[in-house]
């Protein structure tokens, strides 16, 4: 058995493996190795299949060491670019939009709000110059814009009090680790929402890490552009699962796989959502909000 050094526990593992009906000497894509769940596990169950990994975050790839025996290799690129690097036809591919909790934990790039860390929120292991950050977004862009990312992207209800507040704080001391992002946060936060009981058990930075992330990585409009061109990368008969965490991911793989379906060219392979079961979620409480969704290319 394989081991990996990995904190990260991948979610709805066999579900999302059972869904590509894979063969030995299948090609599959792991669009987003991250802790390297699902590559692993196609490689134990199907020894004679080739893997192409993808990550744009390069220090994922250093449990690389882990996968001897494996016919798997290692691109280090953004899934919205895999026709690039993808010279073949394949016969499955999988999304895991979670972010990998090996980089919530490790990266020191300030994902999580309960570590003080630089605040730069990028999937990219060494961000350049010109390479957009959360230290831009909140220092540099306006309070509408704000407002817009925050509600859009993280539906926070407060929004508005949330944006006015970073650019009140920021005309005084720039904002540059995720702690003195939380510490805005709270002082807009009505006082019943600060402390996490309303809502229940979520902290009230949460929605605001969660929209600036996206904002910064443009993961929608990857996630769409990933679809389009991971699609036209299968074979006949090829599978794509997806694995989404929040609505806004979900509604673009829904929208996307409903279009296949209009157009003759996909097949909903199940027509339900698929949701973690109990037994996985008590043991991992961050698979409630999976939901998986497995389509099949016709023509």
């Amino acid at each position: 058995m394989i081991k990996t050094d990995s904190v990260h526990k991948t979610v709805l593992l066999q579900e999302a493996i059972d869904g590509l009906n894979l063969r030995d000497g299948a090609t599959v894509v792991d669009a987003t190795f991250g802790g390297g769940g699902h590559s692993l596990e196609i490689c134990q169950r199907y020894p004679n299949v080739k893997i192409i990994a993808l990550d744009q975050d390069k220090s994922v790839f250093a449990k690389g060491d882990k996968f001897r025996g494996c016919n798997i290799s290692f691109i280090n690129k953004n899934f919205r670019n895999m026709n690039e690097v993808v010279r073949e036809k394949v016969n499955g591919i999988i999304f895991d939009l979670g972010l990998s909790s090996d980089q919530l934990e490790n990266s020191g790039r300030g994902f999580s709000f309960m570590k003080s860390e630089p605040l730069l929120m990028t999937m990219k292991e060494n961000p350049q110059p010109e390479d957009l950050t959360a230290m831009d977004v909140v220092n540099t862009w306006s309070e509408e814009n704000l407002a817009k990312i925050i509600y859009g992207y993280g539906e926070e209800r407060f929004s508005r009090k949330i944006a006015k507040a970073i650019v009140e704080r920021r005309k005084g001391k720039k904002i540059e680790t995720t702690f003195d992002l939380v510490e805005v946060i709270k002082e807009a936060m009505p006082a019943k929402y600060r402390n996490g009981k309303i809502p229940k058990k979520i902290h009230c930075a949460t929605k605001t890490f969660q929209a600036i992330r996206i904002a910064v990585n443009d993961e929608l409009g990857a996630l769409s552009e990933g679809l389009e061109k991971g699609f036209k990368l299968l074979k006949k008969g090829g599978r794509v699962s997806v694995i989404s965490f929040h609505s806004l991911e979900d509604r673009v793989v829904k929208r996307f796989y409903k279009t296949k379906q209009i157009e003759g060219n996909g097949k909903l392979i199940n027509k339900k959502v698929i949701l973690a079961k109990e037994s996985e979620i008590k043991n991992n409480p961050r698979a409630r909000s999976a939901k998986l969704r497995i389509l099949e290319k016709i023509e």
